[in-house]
């Protein structure tokens, strides 16, 4: 079977290196299997703003989003994570695979500031998979939206 967002990854034109390694328990786990930091590995997050309405937040690894800032950028209330059945249905990625390359739905995407200026590391749509890339590239190529949404 095709991993999708290895595909779109390579469709993107994005220079890119994969990284396969076997199940990590935790962040730190995950940086010394890619052999990174864990700030450089970027967690894809979905997130639900209404009925139908979902979004992919990119999210540094030794941070978390902060709910105000985000309802505050987005100008919006409420939000919400969708359970993970509904992430895997908006996005055809199970939690921990999650990736904006290659989701079943095309989802917009906003960027921790933090994400730009250097090489990050994103999951690759399977457990273990990962791809290292630059950051500004990974922005510019979703057309996300940039702003302070991480505590």
């Amino acid at each position: 079977m095709t991993n999708p967002a290895l595909q779109a990854l390579a469709n993107s034109g994005i220079a890119h290196t994969v990284t396969r390694h076997g199940r990590v328990r935790s962040l730190a786990e995950a940086a010394a299997a890619r052999g990174v930091e864990p700030g450089d590995i970027i967690k894809t997050m979905v997130v639900r703003r209404g009925e139908g309405d979902h979004l992919l937040v990119l999210v540094p690894g030794d941070r978390e989003i902060s709910w105000p800032k985000l309802r505050s950028v987005l100008g919006v209330s409420r939000l919400s994570m969708p359970s993970a059945e509904a992430a895997l249905a908006v996005t055809g990625f199970e939690r921990g695979t999650i990736t904006p390359f290659g989701t079943t739905t095309p989802l917009p995407v906003v960027a921790d500031e933090r994400v730009r200026g250097r090489q990050v590391s994103i999951g690759a749509g399977a457990h273990g998979v990962a791809a290292t890339l630059d950051g500004d590239a990974l922005v510019a190529h979703f057309h996300a939206l940039v702003a302070d949404v991480t505590d």
